[in-house]
């Protein structure tokens, strides 16, 4: 299925990843695989592995996730989240 959710607020940070359009996450919301990567970041969740995120994942769809690598999205936001964390906790 087709992702259908709203990300907007993160459509410039996903404009910055490679493009992938080969291999395991092919057609995977880069989007979602963000959000993903971003709660298990700030939640400091290792224990979720790449494919089975990606397996969990619905389609891509346009704009700046199309075409764009989900594991390298994942990746950033699980950074991402952990230094929100960082920060959160230091306040």
């Amino acid at each position: 299925m087709a992702c259908n959710k709203n990300h907007d607020g993160i459509q410039q940070i996903l404009e910055n990843l490679p493009t992938d359009q080969g291999g395991v996450g092919r057609h995977k919301c880069a989007a979602c695989a963000y959000e993903a990567g971003y709660k298990a970041g700030y939640n400091l969740d290792g224990s979720l592995s790449i494919d089975n995120v990606l397996a969990n994942l619905d389609e891509s769809q346009a704009r700046a996730q199309r075409h764009k690598s989900p594991h390298a999205a994942y990746a950033l936001g699980y950074y991402h989240g952990v230094c929100k964390r960082t920060q959160d906790d230091n306040n």
